[in-house]
């Protein structure tokens, strides 16, 4: 795999003999995927980043996939109930993408939570694995309520920016990728991806690994079509109360969506059953 800390001019890699055999991927919501699919089980772009990955001059076909990621866990309950599996196993690549549920949350303490991931990113380096890392989203396009989290996400992101280069880490970058910011990439929670979304980032992280030099996008948020103020307003309402009052409910209560649910692949699976 190339090395992700070298500061010549992005390109794509060539096959090398140091190929990844097993990948694990750790988090919440987004990794589990959700809202990519029907029923309880989700696909989601780690899924669809395996497969390509095992087609990629970066892994054999025989890639080994495991997927620990449930929804609604915090940072700590990722690192808690799915880092010691990582580091037992010891795969070739790990992604670790979480926190975006404490950001979520009022008094989150972005300094402490980035402590938190770079003791987690040194455990895995420790051992020799690859680390892909994930930044979060940009708020600045989603519901006035998630929105006010924009700044707070920001400091988060730069703590992982920090975090990645110094311990030689890739970096899934999500708040970066503009073409997410389109009506048609969210689920109607919108704070999930749909299944176009999904497969943006699994073309983003297959990319990050190769290295590929990415087309220059800017950082202004898409335009959405424009809708009259009534059907805007009623739009909000509907959303809040379908959605963003049962999270309310959830965090007063103690509870989580993933308090049932178990980890889809607790353990490696050859990437040819989930094609």
């Amino acid at each position: 795999m190339s090395d992700p800390t070298r500061d010549s001019a992005p390109h794509e890699v060539e096959p090398q003999a140091d190929l990844i055999h097993r990948y694990a991927a750790l988090g919440d919501s987004f990794t589990e995927g959700l809202m990519d699919g029907e029923g309880d089980t989700f696909r989601g772009w780690a899924d669809h980043f395996a497969i390509a990955l095992s087609d990629s001059p970066l892994s054999t076909p025989e890639l080994q996939y495991a997927n620990l990621a449930v929804r609604g866990k915090v940072l700590h309950q990722v690192v808690d109930e799915q880092l010691t599996f990582a580091l037992d196993t010891k795969p070739d690549l790990v992604s670790f993408v979480a926190g975006g549920n404490d950001c979520m949350r009022p008094g989150a303490k972005v300094d402490e939570l980035a402590s938190v991931v770079e003791n987690s990113i040194v455990a895995l380096r420790r051992e020799g694995i690859q680390v892909l890392m994930g930044n979060g989203y940009d708020t600045s396009a989603a519901s006035p309520l998630l929105r006010a989290l924009r700044s707070r996400v920001a400091i988060y992101n730069s703590h992982l920016w920090t975090i990645s280069q110094r311990h030689g880490c890739y970096m899934l970058d999500l708040w970066g990728t503009r073409g997410l910011y389109r009506a048609q990439m969210w689920a109607e929670d919108r704070i999930h991806l749909s299944s176009e979304g999904h497969a943006v980032v699994a073309e983003k992280a297959l990319s990050t690994l190769l290295n590929r030099s990415a087309e220059k996008s800017g950082f202004k948020i898409p335009k959405q079509p424009a809708k009259p103020v009534r059907e805007r307003i009623a739009h909000e309402a509907l959303w809040v109360r379908e959605h963003f009052v049962p999270w309310v409910g959830r965090r007063i209560q103690g509870v989580s969506s993933g308090d049932s649910v178990t980890p889809k692949y607790p353990d490696y699976v050859p990437v040819s059953q989930i094609r």
